[in-house]
């Protein structure tokens, strides 16, 4: 059999597999089989190949429903976005689905198949909850997303499964794939949810618009955000590689859009994928390993999370010794213990995760009764263990681990701070600003040189920007590039950021209905501490000039310049405008210092009659 038999065999194998929900390799092994044939015989066309064969009933798309463009290369995604403005959004792990609305009704609901053709799920997506059964549009309207069982979801439908005697699924990405493949037990689908990200043929002019009326229609749409730099897209990166840790449903990377509706048109589609939307993924090699023990930390929120220790292995370049296992409910659905033997997956993150079990091991599976840092006795909360003691020393620990951090308060490490927290010098974060000199003596090996040190680094740290500030407190949802978003529209100060509402955060852009709740409802038990705070003595750096040329404008950069590029895009934030990515007939000044260039940013300036300054220019309208 030649080489190209081989692989094409090879993908149709694995595609079979993957689409009926029992993978057998890593989507990065699955993506380097495909580029090998790509290789050697790009017009394959096995390689224009969408989805895979129909089980049940089939039904056409009227639009093919096409895969995306890949990579795993963050230097290849920034070429791909050019001078385009993009927005991101999650690449939820499931099954895509499109749903056919017809004089405001739900008629139809389908895989996408072979991407020509999908299966009928209608009775099947009817007893998804989040998928509206009556929309407001009376025209016929297919909206797209993604099939999905969330962590809570999971744990609940796995506890029924095991009720009724039925075959656990062996991982959480395949669950979806099996239920909608069911021919008995559909009500077993109401676990499933639904991301809506795309109506077709609709009037919005951008993907924004588009993402804000499938929201008007009542959709669970994806959260999407618009990037603005590409300090922006780097944060979005390695906002989703947290969540990959972290969020409380499967994704397998980002996926990218151009913003403008008009240039999907202009490029419109290859055989196989879009011209205008790529899937940035997470290189994730894999391996099976065993258990040796569990263990249970609980953090500075007060969840106790599991870990996995095992013998140390490679993986992706580095030795491994610890897996995270996710949460509480993870460890009880998959009776995981001693001796399992588990496949994990490292996708960029320090600590690798937990996939699916490939053999269970005969020892007996416990939960701890007890908060493993003050033997508090555990709350259960759906998939969570919760330690609820205010003054537990391991959970303060990480409140303040995580604010000495992004506060910065040097020479306060790890182990210095525990010191503290044993010898009660601090049980909380204000404790460390009503400490004397004196008190630092109590530590070991601290002279009068060092504790000097450690009290003014401490002391200095009430002078500080209001963003740094916020995204050291702890806020769920509270990364810094989103404190950010928060002060730059206008809440530049803890008066206004005190009367913040949850309306007000939805109005910011990168904040969603839900996360818009949760950012405000942590806020607000911070109260306190940010009032005592105050008290002690905090001041806050002015955000920004108030009245400035610059104030509240769009400017993209280009071109070598003599200063550093961050520090003149610290200058414009500074003085309130927004550093942009790309050239759009919303940009309000193109920065560069050549006079005729032939970059498509200072081509497109000219056509669009985008004013266009220079370095020297702009520090001296600041007034620098």
């Amino acid at each position: 059999m030649n080489i190209i038999k081989k692989l094409e065999l090879e993908i149709l194998k694995h595609k079979e597999l993957y689409y009926s929900g029992k993978a057998t390799i890593s989507d990065e092994a699955y993506d380097k089989i495909e580029q090998h044939l790509k290789k050697i015989d790009p017009e394959n066309q096995v390689l224009t190949l969408v989805g895979t064969a129909i089980q049940g009933m089939k039904v056409p798309h009227d639009i093919k429903m096409l895969s995306l463009d890949k990579t795993y290369e963050e230097k290849d995604l920034i070429s791909w976005i050019d001078s385009h403005e993009v927005v991101s959004m999650y690449k939820v792990d499931g099954v895509s689905c499109s749903l056919i609305y017809i004089d405001g009704n739900l008629k139809l609901g389908k895989t996408r198949g072979d991407g020509f053709f999908g299966e009928d799920i209608t009775e099947k997506v009817k007893w998804v909850k989040s998928i509206p059964k009556k929309i407001s549009l009376k025209e016929k309207t297919e909206i797209r997303g993604e099939l999905y069982c969330s962590d809570s979801n999971f744990f609940d439908l796995t506890n029924i499964m095991r009720e009724k005697k039925l075959d656990l699924p062996n991982s959480q990405r395949n669950i979806v794939a099996g239920l909608v493949g069911r021919k008995d037990e559909i009500f077993l689908c109401s676990f499933i949810q639904f991301k809506a990200f795309d109506i077709i043929g609709s009037k919005s002019k951008t993907e924004v618009e588009k993402n804000e009326l499938l929201k008007k229609l009542d959709f669970d749409a994806t959260d999407i955000k618009l990037h603005k730099d590409l300090g922006d897209i780097k944060n979005a990166i390695k906002e989703a590689e947290e969540f990959m840790l972290d969020g409380d449903f499967l994704i397998d990377g980002i996926v990218w859009s151009y913003n403008d509706l008009q240039v999907h048109e202009e490029l419109g589609v290859t055989a196989h994928h879009p011209r205008y939307r790529m899937a940035f993924k997470f290189a994730g090699a894999t391996k099976d390993v065993i258990i040796d023990h569990i263990t249970w930390a609980v953090s500075r929120n007060g969840i106790v999370t599991p870990v996995a220790v095992i013998e140390p292995t490679e993986l992706s370049g580095a030795m491994i010794s610890r897996v995270t296992l996710h949460n509480y409910g993870r460890v009880k659905q998959f009776n995981l213990k001693k001796g399992d033997k588990i496949q994990i997956v490292r996708s960029g993150e320090v600590i690798p995760k937990f996939l699916s079990v490939i053999e269970s091991s005969s020892n007996v599976f416990a939960i701890p009764k007890h908060c493993p840092s003050c033997n508090s006795e555990l709350i259960e909360k759906e998939i969570r263990l919760l330690c609820v003691n205010d003054r537990c020393p391991g959970k303060n620990k990480e409140v303040i681990l995580n604010y000495v951090m992004k506060i910065g308060i040097e020479d306060l490490n790890e182990k210095r701070v525990e010191e503290m927290l044993n010898k009660k010098v601090i049980s909380t974060i204000s404790d460390l600003y009503r400490l004397e000199i004196e008190d630092f003596y109590k530590l070991d090996k601290v002279k009068e040189k060092l504790a000097n040190k450690l009290y003014l680094a401490i002391q200095d740290s009430k002078k500080v920007d209001l963003k740094k500030f916020l995204a050291s407190l702890g806020i769920s949802g509270g990364a810094y590039n989103k404190c950010e978003r928060v002060v730059n529209s206008g809440l530049d100060s803890l008066e206004k950021i005190k009367e913040i509402t949850p309306e007000r955060l939805q109005d910011i852009e990168g904040f969603a209905e839900k996360s818009s709740q949760e950012f405000y409802s942590s806020l607000i038990e911070k109260i306190p501490l940010i009032e005592e705070l105050e008290e002690l003595g905090f001041k806050f750096d002015t955000i920004y000039i108030k009245d400035n040329p610059i104030k509240s404008k769009k400017i993209c950069i280009t071109g070598a310049l003599s200063r550093k590029r961050n520090e003149i895009e610290d200058s414009i934030r500074k003085y309130g405008g927004q550093v942009v990515s790309s050239v759009s007939k919303n940009t309000d000044l193109l920065l560069t210092n050549e006079q005729n260039s032939n970059s498509s940013k200072f081509i497109k300036a000219q056509k669009l009659e985008i004013k266009i300054i220079t370095e020297d220019e702009f520090f001296k309208i600041v007034g620098e």
